[in-house]
């Protein structure tokens, strides 16, 4: 997903991203060891972690 999806989304939908990604992620990496998909995994981290930083610069946004 491209950073510029994440920020037109609502508060809502990022916290609902945040939760089936790091759910999709959970399963993927308790799968047994031969059908692991790393780029799975890989994607899942980079999408949780941009969700988190733009739900953070909202938050900063909103303070100052």
């Amino acid at each position: 997903m491209k950073y510029s999806e994440i920020q037109n989304k609502t508060d809502a939908e990022l916290v609902e991203l945040v939760v089936s990604t790091r759910e999709t992620l959970r399963a993927e990496r308790f799968k047994d060891k031969f059908s692991k998909k790393a780029s799975i995994i890989k994607m899942a981290k980079e999408t949780v972690a941009q969700a988190l930083t733009e739900q953070t610069a909202r938050r900063n946004q909103v303070v100052k």
